[in-house]
């Protein structure tokens, strides 16, 4: 029997019992600074989830803006690696819950570390500096953790004011091999991008989406998330974790920055797996996906718009740099041009993202039914979906679409066709299956709503239902790529040529609508 996901209020809002203080006292001794709960050994992901979790793990009160809020001096790190907390807050003290995203029998969450109460104060927003208005926190440090004992996964870090005030903080305890394991990977570097903290991000500056001009050409890890600490982490990513983890399969988990840092580390992968957001990609790290496809490792892509932009690390990897519309002020602009920020497919050194992910994003706004076109698929297997079978509002709010040109991979099978409208302009959303020589397979949803859609919760119009239709092909296509080369079971069929473009088809002409 398949369980059901819990809905969005069941996720980001805990459970009425007793405060975080209360809640802290009762845990007793383990590894790391402060009030621990104890971790023994290195279970597999199935025992890991067989532990009790926490439903107490949302946010009971998110309160004024900016009442605590904090970041960590790194966005990884390995199982007993030290993490050092900058936090800010207008109350007197805080505490920090550290969380294990998981399945837990439904719970999603174990605690494996609180710490005892700690003196705040509240820090200052620095001004955005240079010609690339950068903002940077640049706080000391409140408290310092060891991550000793604690499993490999993706962890959110729960600060709690005195006055009850609330927000995360996310971490990734990084896995030392993937070999054999299906990856899931934070997509840290789109994370930041969006980051509006301090005003600025790489699309706006304080005057808000119309401030296009002042945005920051370069933006910091050293500075807390907007929102509630982990806004896309929390929308894009978190859903499929539980998922992935309810499933019981061997998993890894790495940030889009360690692979950049070390691309070997995909060496042996059985899969890949790009959740929900996943848009700015630098050079090593493309290279690094690309080099494990061809190696017979699969990957997924749960969204849209993924490999969309060409992004630079700088400073030990806390400064992300995309200078997107203004590329010909990056300061390797006539130098290196492969290494210049831009979006992938736009000059100096074009190189479109479909040669990987099989699809080219289109546009956005939208909001369009999903439409089956190979009910037989094996992604297919046990939805009962037929030929036509739409799901209402499931495509949006960006999509992707197959192109016709010479980087598309083949063979390549569309899988599902959804007509749309976009900027008054008729088109259609794309998910793909393509295999290469290698053995691996790669699946692109083509749509930024697949991993929302697992929750149920009806958000953007998606009906409750269609999660789980979602849940079953994202299950099919995990445990398919979970065990290794899918092209040797699953060789993808071709059907491109059955897909023709019309008179003043927009992406077969190169075009982008926005």
């Amino acid at each position: 029997m398949t369980t059901r996901p819990w809905n969005r209020r069941q996720f980001l809002g805990a459970a009425a019992g007793a405060g975080a203080g209360a809640f802290a006292a009762g845990c007793t001794a383990g590894g790391g600074a402060g009030v621990k709960v104890p971790v023994t050994g290195a279970p597999t992901v199935e025992a890991e989830n067989q532990r009790p979790g926490d439903h107490d793990w949302g946010l009971r009160h998110r309160g004024a803006d900016r009442a605590v809020e904090g970041y960590a001096d790194r966005v990884s790190a390995l199982p007993g690696e030290t993490v050092r907390l900058h936090v800010s807050t207008t109350a007197r003290g805080f505490r920090a819950e550290a969380f294990r995203m998981g399945w837990y029998n439904g719970a999603q969450a174990r605690l494996v570390w609180a710490s005892e109460r700690t003196a705040g104060a509240p820090r200052t927003i620095g001004p955005a500096a240079g010609a690339t208005r950068t903002v940077t926190a640049g706080w000391p440090p409140s408290l310092e953790l060891t991550t000793r004992g604690w499993p490999e996964g993706a962890y959110l870090i729960r600060l709690t004011a005195d006055s009850g005030e609330q927000r995360y903080l996310p971490l990734t305890v990084r896995s030392r091999t993937t070999a054999g394991r299906l990856v899931l990977v934070n997509a840290v570097g789109t994370w930041q991008a969006y980051n509006t903290w301090g005003g600025h991000s790489l699309y706006h500056g304080p005057g808000g989406k119309d401030d296009y001009a002042s945005r920051s050409l370069v933006v910091s890890c050293d500075r807390p998330y907007d929102d509630d600490g982990a806004p896309l982490f929390t929308t894009y990513e978190q859903p499929a974790i539980a998922l992935a983890e309810r499933l019981g399969l061997p998993l890894a988990y790495l940030t889009t920055m360690d692979i950049d840092a070390d691309p070997g580390l995909l060496h042996g992968a059985h899969g890949v797996v790009s959740l929900g957001h996943d848009e700015y990609w630098t050079p090593a790290m493309r290279r690094a996906v690309t080099a494990a496809r061809d190696a017979g490792t699969n990957v997924a892509f749960l969204g849209a718009n993924a490999c969309f932009r060409r992004i630079r690390l700088e400073d030990n990897r806390r400064l992300v740099v995309c200078y997107k519309t203004d590329a010909a002020q990056d300061p390797l602009y006539g130098k290196d041009d492969a290494a210049v920020t831009t979006d992938w497919r736009e000059p100096p050194h074009a190189d479109p993202e479909n040669s990987l992910t099989g699809t080219l994003y289109e546009s956005n706004p939208t909001s369009a039914a999903y439409v089956v076109d190979r009910p037989g698929h094996w992604l297919f297997e046990g939805t009962g979906v037929r030929r036509g079978t739409a799901f209402p509002n499931l495509v949006g709010t960006e999509y992707d679409r197959v192109n016709g040109g010479r980087a598309t991979p083949r063979p390549l099978e569309i899988v599902a066709h959804s007509p749309l409208v976009c900027r008054g302009v008729h088109s259609y959303a794309d998910s793909a299956y393509y295999t290469v020589a290698g053995g691996a397979g790669v699946f692109n949803t083509g749509t930024m709503r697949w991993v929302e859609s697992l929750t149920g919760d009806g958000s953007h119009g998606i009906p409750p239902e269609t999660a789980r239709f979602t849940e079953r092909v994202t299950a099919n296509l995990f445990r398919a790529f979970a065990a290794g080369p899918a092209a040797r079971s699953h060789p993808a069929q071709d059907n491109l040529d059955a897909y023709q473009a019309y008179e003043g088809d927009p992406i077969w002409a190169q075009r982008n609508l926005w």
